[in-house]
């Protein structure tokens, strides 16, 4: 009987650590698998020369769910909005600048209750969009919010809708 309980007690414990790393993840925005079938917002390219080259050079395409295209369309994003940022390389040749790979994906997730020292939002980034590779975890308020703070008036968003 001891074996059985020693190895349930085991169980327990690995299960319980499992849950506890589960909830750790709960403090950034979830992968958002299905994002290329949200509504494209926009795309944007940054290159040379752009104060943010360093950083976020490449080509920009924004994704929204349902929830924040009806934030976009309003001028505030109700929970549940996500926004995803997907970043690729870019490349020139006869003229013309085409995607490279991935650089990273980023997500803002809204949720009032999850997310109140960083305006409602939750940020993550996921190197080369890999969901197992974030980057930015617990650092959201360094890392994203604190460039977001400038656009408060648009609900920390940085992209507008265009009709």
């Amino acid at each position: 009987m001891k074996p059985i309980a020693c190895i349930l007690s085991a169980g327990a414990i690995v299960l319980a650590g499992l849950f506890t790393t589960a909830c750790a993840d709960e403090s950034s925005a979830a992968y958002p698998s299905g994002y290329r079938d949200w509504t494209h917002v926009k795309s944007m390219l940054i290159g040379p020369g752009h104060g943010l080259y360093e950083t976020f050079g490449g080509l920009h395409h924004i994704y929204a769910n349902d929830k924040a295209v009806k934030g976009y369309r309003r001028g505030s994003f109700p929970d549940g909005s996500v926004i995803v940022f997907d970043l690729l390389e870019v490349s020139e040749a006869a003229n013309a600048i085409t995607e490279g790979s991935r650089k990273v994906l980023g997500v803002m997730e809204k949720d009032s209750r999850r997310f109140k020292d960083t305006g409602g939002w939750g940020f993550e980034g996921f190197a080369a969009g890999d969901a197992a590779r974030p980057v930015v975890k617990a650092n959201a308020n360094t890392a994203c919010f604190q460039c977001h703070i400038a656009r408060k008036d648009k609900d920390y968003v940085f992209s507008e809708w265009r009709e």
